[in-house]
């Protein structure tokens, strides 16, 4: 079980990783993909910086935890995504469907639970305490 959940979380990040480097590269293009379009430069470079550090901090905890099998490094892209998929629940209820809602939900909902289901059984490296 232990190698399946990190394996899946490595691959989970490595699609978040392309998503970071595609933010930075050409984030209009990017953008457009998850319906979001810049307006201006200004809006580029908010895109370029936050969808871009989304994506990396998420990414790099992922692969990092996966790697070194710490179920705490799990917990931040867990936060993220749990977050991302909130406000898309909360905007759903509001605004209602649209055309592609269901998509990004359901790789979020899947990072989410994917994220949690792996920190429950992948061992946690408790902080060592300095005597002093």
């Amino acid at each position: 079980m232990r190698l399946i959940l990190t394996a899946l979380i490595f691959l989970a990040g490595l699609l978040d990783l392309f998503l970071a480097i595609g933010f930075l590269t050409d984030p209009a293009t990017n953008g457009a993909a998850l319906g979001v379009m810049p307006d201006g430069v200004a809006g580029l470079s908010t895109m370029r910086a936050d969808f871009t550090a989304f994506f990396l901090v998420a990414a790099g905890c992922m692969m990092w935890g996966a790697w070194r099998r710490n179920g705490d490094l799990l917990l931040p892209p867990a936060a993220l995504f749990g977050v991302a998929l909130i406000g898309r629940t909360i905007n759903l209820a509001i605004h209602g469907p649209y055309p592609g809602f269901a998509l990004p939900m359901a790789v979020e909902a899947f990072h989410t639970v994917l994220l949690v289901v792996a920190w429950r059984y992948l061992p946690h490296h408790k902080l060592q305490e300095i005597a002093g």
